[in-house]
Protein backbone atom coordinates (compact mmCIF):
# COMPACT_ATOMS: atom_id res chain seq x y z
CA UNK A 1 0.00 0.00 0.00
CA UNK A 2 2.51 2.77 0.97
CA UNK A 3 4.79 1.65 -2.29
CA UNK A 4 1.28 1.93 -4.61
CA UNK A 5 0.43 5.74 -3.10
CA UNK A 6 3.87 6.68 -3.33
CA UNK A 7 3.22 6.24 -7.09
CA UNK A 8 0.96 8.79 -7.41
CA UNK A 9 2.50 11.95 -5.12
CA UNK A 10 5.71 13.39 -4.25
CA UNK A 11 4.17 13.33 -0.51
CA UNK A 12 5.99 10.25 1.83
CA UNK A 13 3.63 7.24 2.28
CA UNK A 14 3.66 7.89 5.85
CA UNK A 15 1.82 11.29 5.37
CA UNK A 16 -1.05 8.92 3.15
CA UNK A 17 -0.73 6.13 5.74
CA UNK A 18 -1.43 8.64 8.88
CA UNK A 19 -4.18 10.53 7.02
CA UNK A 20 -6.06 7.69 6.09
CA UNK A 21 -5.46 6.16 9.82
CA UNK A 22 -6.86 9.99 11.14
CA UNK A 23 -9.92 9.42 8.70
CA UNK A 24 -10.29 5.63 9.65
CA UNK A 25 -10.35 6.45 13.59
CA UNK A 26 -12.43 9.65 13.48
CA UNK A 27 -15.12 7.54 11.71
CA UNK A 28 -14.82 4.97 13.92
CA UNK A 29 -15.74 6.95 16.62
CA UNK A 30 -18.49 8.41 14.92
CA UNK A 31 -19.87 5.13 14.13
CA UNK A 32 -19.25 3.05 16.94
CA UNK A 33 -19.03 5.74 20.12
CA UNK A 34 -20.66 9.04 19.22
CA UNK A 35 -23.38 7.47 17.32
CA UNK A 36 -23.72 3.85 18.49
CA UNK A 37 -27.12 3.76 18.98
CA UNK A 38 -29.99 5.38 16.66
CA UNK A 39 -31.13 8.45 16.70
CA UNK A 40 -32.80 11.76 15.40
CA UNK A 41 -29.86 14.24 14.95
CA UNK A 42 -30.88 17.71 16.39
CA UNK A 43 -30.47 20.84 14.48
CA UNK A 44 -28.36 22.07 17.37
CA UNK A 45 -26.10 18.89 17.68
CA UNK A 46 -25.92 18.60 13.64
CA UNK A 47 -24.30 22.33 13.60
CA UNK A 48 -21.66 20.72 16.50
CA UNK A 49 -20.83 18.77 14.57
CA UNK A 50 -20.21 21.23 11.44
CA UNK A 51 -18.12 22.86 13.59
CA UNK A 52 -15.59 19.69 14.79
CA UNK A 53 -15.30 19.04 11.13
CA UNK A 54 -14.92 22.53 10.25
CA UNK A 55 -12.37 22.81 13.11
CA UNK A 56 -10.24 19.46 12.37
CA UNK A 57 -9.97 20.89 8.50
CA UNK A 58 -8.78 24.14 9.57
CA UNK A 59 -6.55 22.40 11.79
CA UNK A 60 -5.26 20.35 9.07
CA UNK A 61 -4.89 23.11 6.79
CA UNK A 62 -2.61 25.18 9.27
CA UNK A 63 -0.17 21.66 9.51
CA UNK A 64 -0.47 21.76 5.47
CA UNK A 65 1.06 25.42 6.11
CA UNK A 66 3.91 24.72 7.89
CA UNK A 67 4.78 21.50 6.13
CA UNK A 68 4.54 22.32 2.71
CA UNK A 69 4.04 26.27 2.84
CA UNK A 70 1.74 29.25 2.20
CA UNK A 71 0.63 28.35 -1.07
CA UNK A 72 -0.34 25.13 -0.30
CA UNK A 73 -2.08 26.07 2.30
CA UNK A 74 -4.01 28.13 0.04
CA UNK A 75 -4.63 25.37 -2.35
CA UNK A 76 -5.98 23.29 0.59
CA UNK A 77 -8.41 25.86 2.02
CA UNK A 78 -9.75 26.75 -1.53
CA UNK A 79 -10.41 23.44 -2.83
CA UNK A 80 -12.06 22.56 0.27
CA UNK A 81 -14.49 25.45 0.18
CA UNK A 82 -15.07 24.83 -3.12
CA UNK A 83 -15.79 21.31 -2.22
CA UNK A 84 -17.86 21.98 0.84
CA UNK A 85 -19.86 24.24 -1.36
CA UNK A 86 -20.78 21.73 -3.93
CA UNK A 87 -21.55 19.16 -1.42
CA UNK A 88 -24.73 21.39 -0.87
CA UNK A 89 -26.28 20.23 -3.75
CA UNK A 90 -25.78 16.30 -2.53
CA UNK A 91 -27.39 17.53 0.96
CA UNK A 92 -30.60 18.79 -1.56
CA UNK A 93 -30.64 15.39 -3.20
CA UNK A 94 -30.39 13.72 0.03
CA UNK A 95 -33.32 14.99 1.74
CA UNK A 96 -35.54 14.12 -1.61
CA UNK A 97 -34.52 10.71 -1.67
CA UNK A 98 -35.09 10.11 2.10
CA UNK A 99 -38.62 11.54 1.75
CA UNK A 100 -39.28 9.73 -1.28
CA UNK A 101 -38.24 6.58 0.36
CA UNK A 102 -39.29 7.54 3.95
CA UNK A 103 -36.61 6.63 5.77
CA UNK A 104 -36.77 7.04 9.31
CA UNK A 105 -34.79 10.14 10.75
CA UNK A 106 -33.33 8.16 13.22
CA UNK A 107 -31.58 5.93 10.72
CA UNK A 108 -30.61 8.52 8.03
CA UNK A 109 -27.16 8.61 9.59
CA UNK A 110 -26.37 5.30 9.35
CA UNK A 111 -27.20 5.35 5.55
CA UNK A 112 -25.04 8.69 5.23
CA UNK A 113 -22.37 7.21 7.25
CA UNK A 114 -21.68 4.04 4.81
CA UNK A 115 -22.40 6.06 1.93
CA UNK A 116 -19.86 8.57 2.88
CA UNK A 117 -17.27 5.49 3.67
CA UNK A 118 -17.90 4.45 -0.19
CA UNK A 119 -17.23 7.95 -1.40
CA UNK A 120 -14.00 8.19 -0.08
CA UNK A 121 -12.80 4.96 -2.33
CA UNK A 122 -14.33 6.23 -5.09
CA UNK A 123 -12.76 9.76 -4.56
CA UNK A 124 -9.67 8.38 -4.31
CA UNK A 125 -10.04 6.13 -7.51
CA UNK A 126 -11.25 9.43 -9.52
CA UNK A 127 -8.46 12.13 -8.09
CA UNK A 128 -5.71 9.88 -8.68
CA UNK A 129 -7.12 8.93 -12.12
CA UNK A 130 -8.01 12.75 -13.24
CA UNK A 131 -4.60 13.83 -12.21
CA UNK A 132 -2.63 10.79 -13.75
CA UNK A 133 -4.31 11.41 -17.15
CA UNK A 134 -4.10 15.48 -16.62
CA UNK A 135 0.24 14.65 -16.71
CA UNK A 136 0.05 12.49 -19.40
CA UNK A 137 -2.55 14.16 -21.56
CA UNK A 138 -2.57 17.94 -20.89
CA UNK A 139 -5.35 18.61 -23.33
CA UNK A 140 -7.89 16.50 -20.66
CA UNK A 141 -7.98 19.78 -18.88
CA UNK A 142 -9.51 21.33 -21.30
CA UNK A 143 -12.47 18.34 -21.70
CA UNK A 144 -12.37 18.94 -17.89
CA UNK A 145 -13.03 23.07 -18.17
CA UNK A 146 -15.93 22.66 -20.51
CA UNK A 147 -17.57 19.94 -18.61
CA UNK A 148 -17.76 22.40 -15.86
CA UNK A 149 -19.10 24.80 -17.88
CA UNK A 150 -21.87 23.30 -19.03
CA UNK A 151 -22.73 21.73 -15.52
CA UNK A 152 -22.50 25.03 -14.59
CA UNK A 153 -25.13 26.57 -17.15
CA UNK A 154 -27.06 23.14 -16.60
CA UNK A 155 -27.35 23.91 -13.00
CA UNK A 156 -28.25 27.26 -13.54
CA UNK A 157 -31.01 26.46 -16.24
CA UNK A 158 -34.74 26.08 -13.93
CA UNK A 159 -35.42 22.21 -14.27
CA UNK A 160 -39.21 21.88 -15.35
CA UNK A 161 -39.24 18.54 -14.05
CA UNK A 162 -38.58 17.56 -10.44
CA UNK A 163 -39.89 14.15 -10.61
CA UNK A 164 -37.53 11.17 -8.61
CA UNK A 165 -37.44 8.08 -10.39
CA UNK A 166 -35.52 5.73 -8.14
CA UNK A 167 -36.44 2.68 -9.87
CA UNK A 168 -34.83 3.65 -13.02
CA UNK A 169 -31.24 3.94 -11.22
CA UNK A 170 -28.93 1.31 -13.11
CA UNK A 171 -27.91 0.33 -9.44
CA UNK A 172 -31.32 -0.16 -8.25
CA UNK A 173 -32.39 -2.21 -11.08
CA UNK A 174 -28.71 -4.60 -10.75
CA UNK A 175 -30.15 -5.56 -6.88
CA UNK A 176 -33.81 -6.41 -8.16
CA UNK A 177 -31.95 -8.32 -10.47
CA UNK A 178 -29.69 -10.46 -8.49
CA UNK A 179 -31.64 -9.72 -4.67
CA UNK A 180 -34.92 -10.25 -3.53
CA UNK A 181 -35.74 -6.86 -1.70
CA UNK A 182 -38.40 -7.04 1.04
CA UNK A 183 -41.56 -4.58 0.60
CA UNK A 184 -41.25 -2.58 4.18
CA UNK A 185 -37.30 -1.73 5.98
CA UNK A 186 -36.43 -3.89 8.55
CA UNK A 187 -35.40 -1.10 11.11
CA UNK A 188 -32.04 0.13 10.03
CA UNK A 189 -30.43 -3.16 8.26
CA UNK A 190 -29.20 -3.39 4.73
CA UNK A 191 -30.33 -7.02 4.85
CA UNK A 192 -32.56 -9.46 6.27
CA UNK A 193 -33.39 -13.60 6.12
CA UNK A 194 -36.58 -14.25 5.58
CA UNK A 195 -37.45 -17.99 5.59
CA UNK A 196 -33.59 -18.66 5.54
CA UNK A 197 -33.20 -16.90 2.52
CA UNK A 198 -30.61 -13.33 2.20
CA UNK A 199 -33.32 -10.70 1.18
CA UNK A 200 -31.79 -7.21 0.37
CA UNK A 201 -34.31 -4.17 2.34
CA UNK A 202 -35.41 -1.00 0.81
CA UNK A 203 -32.69 0.97 3.09
CA UNK A 204 -29.85 -0.77 0.48
CA UNK A 205 -31.71 0.80 -2.19
CA UNK A 206 -31.20 4.19 -0.45
CA UNK A 207 -27.65 3.04 -0.09
CA UNK A 208 -27.15 2.44 -2.98
CA UNK A 209 -29.04 5.72 -4.75
CA UNK A 210 -26.70 7.13 -2.34
CA UNK A 211 -23.51 6.22 -3.50
CA UNK A 212 -24.63 6.31 -7.39
CA UNK A 213 -25.78 9.74 -6.49
CA UNK A 214 -22.17 10.58 -5.26
CA UNK A 215 -20.38 9.73 -8.06
CA UNK A 216 -22.26 11.87 -10.57
CA UNK A 217 -21.50 15.06 -8.11
CA UNK A 218 -17.82 13.52 -7.49
CA UNK A 219 -17.51 14.22 -11.68
CA UNK A 220 -18.32 17.95 -11.02
CA UNK A 221 -16.46 18.22 -7.79
CA UNK A 222 -13.23 16.73 -8.22
CA UNK A 223 -12.64 18.41 -11.69
CA UNK A 224 -13.22 21.94 -9.84
CA UNK A 225 -10.68 21.18 -7.07
CA UNK A 226 -8.28 19.75 -9.60
CA UNK A 227 -8.81 23.07 -11.16
CA UNK A 228 -7.14 24.86 -8.28
CA UNK A 229 -4.26 22.16 -7.68
CA UNK A 230 -2.99 19.02 -9.21
CA UNK A 231 -1.29 18.32 -5.90
CA UNK A 232 -2.93 14.86 -5.61
CA UNK A 233 -2.70 14.89 -1.66
CA UNK A 234 -3.84 18.42 -1.16
CA UNK A 235 -6.90 17.60 -3.68
CA UNK A 236 -7.49 14.11 -1.74
CA UNK A 237 -7.86 15.26 1.79
CA UNK A 238 -9.30 18.32 0.72
CA UNK A 239 -11.95 16.17 -0.38
CA UNK A 240 -12.00 13.70 2.01
CA UNK A 241 -12.29 16.62 4.50
CA UNK A 242 -15.34 18.01 3.27
CA UNK A 243 -17.14 14.59 2.60
CA UNK A 244 -16.70 13.99 6.09
CA UNK A 245 -18.45 17.24 7.31
CA UNK A 246 -21.04 16.07 4.65
CA UNK A 247 -23.35 14.30 7.01
CA UNK A 248 -23.43 16.92 9.16
CA UNK A 249 -24.13 19.35 6.91
CA UNK A 250 -27.16 17.40 5.47
CA UNK A 251 -28.85 17.43 9.03
CA UNK A 252 -27.91 21.58 9.56
CA UNK A 253 -29.48 22.62 5.95
CA UNK A 254 -32.08 19.93 5.78
CA UNK A 255 -33.19 22.19 9.25
CA UNK A 256 -32.68 25.78 7.58
CA UNK A 257 -33.44 24.73 3.87
CA UNK A 258 -34.96 28.52 3.71
CA UNK A 259 -31.60 29.67 3.67
CA UNK A 260 -30.13 28.34 0.55
CA UNK A 261 -32.90 28.87 -2.12
CA UNK A 262 -29.86 30.53 -4.63
CA UNK A 263 -27.41 28.60 -3.86
CA UNK A 264 -27.69 26.40 -6.96
CA UNK A 265 -27.47 29.89 -8.72
CA UNK A 266 -23.82 30.15 -6.90
CA UNK A 267 -22.78 26.96 -7.28
CA UNK A 268 -23.31 27.33 -11.38
CA UNK A 269 -21.47 30.75 -11.20
CA UNK A 270 -18.51 28.69 -9.20
CA UNK A 271 -18.25 25.78 -11.59
CA UNK A 272 -18.29 28.15 -14.30
CA UNK A 273 -15.53 30.13 -13.11
CA UNK A 274 -13.44 27.05 -12.16
CA UNK A 275 -14.25 25.49 -15.40
CA UNK A 276 -12.80 28.79 -17.30
CA UNK A 277 -9.74 28.81 -15.05
CA UNK A 278 -9.45 25.81 -16.93
CA UNK A 279 -9.64 26.30 -20.34
CA UNK A 280 -7.56 29.83 -19.93
CA UNK A 281 -4.90 27.99 -17.70
CA UNK A 282 -2.33 27.66 -20.99
CA UNK A 283 -2.78 31.77 -21.57
CA UNK A 284 -3.87 33.19 -18.02
CA UNK A 285 -2.55 32.22 -14.59
CA UNK A 286 -5.25 33.22 -12.11
CA UNK A 287 -3.44 33.75 -8.14
CA UNK A 288 -5.14 31.59 -5.61
CA UNK A 289 -5.79 34.38 -3.76
CA UNK A 290 -8.17 36.18 -6.51
CA UNK A 291 -9.69 32.35 -6.91
CA UNK A 292 -10.53 32.36 -3.04
CA UNK A 293 -11.85 35.96 -3.05
CA UNK A 294 -13.71 35.62 -6.14
CA UNK A 295 -15.36 31.84 -4.57
CA UNK A 296 -16.00 33.60 -1.44
CA UNK A 297 -17.74 36.51 -2.32
CA UNK A 298 -19.89 34.76 -4.72
CA UNK A 299 -20.98 32.24 -2.48
CA UNK A 300 -21.90 34.73 -0.07
CA UNK A 301 -23.80 37.01 -2.19
CA UNK A 302 -26.08 33.77 -2.83
CA UNK A 303 -26.92 33.29 0.81
CA UNK A 304 -27.56 36.77 1.33
CA UNK A 305 -29.47 36.96 -1.37
CA UNK A 306 -31.64 33.90 -0.42
CA UNK A 307 -31.81 35.32 3.42
CA UNK A 308 -32.92 39.29 1.65
CA UNK A 309 -35.20 37.96 -1.43
CA UNK A 310 -38.24 37.44 -0.14
CA UNK A 311 -39.37 33.85 -1.83
CA UNK A 312 -42.54 33.79 -3.97
CA UNK A 313 -45.49 32.56 -2.34
CA UNK A 314 -47.78 30.02 -3.65
CA UNK A 315 -51.19 30.84 -4.39
CA UNK A 316 -53.79 28.36 -3.03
Amino acid sequence: MPLVLAMFSTMPWWAWVGFLGFVSLMLALDLGVFNRHAHVVSLREALAWCAVWFGLAMAFNLLISQKMGSQAGLEFFTGYIVELCLSVDNVFVFIVIFQYFRVEPRHQHRVLFWGILGAVVMRAIFIFAGISLINRFHWIIYVFGAFLVYTGIKLAIPKKDDGFEPEKNPAVKLARRFLPVTPQFVGGHFFTRVHGRLHATPMFLVLLIVETTDVMFALDSIPAVIAITRNEFIVFTSNIFAILGLRSLYFAVSGIMQLFRYINVGLAVILCFVGFKMLASHYVTIPIKISLGIIGAVLAASILASVLIPSQRKEK
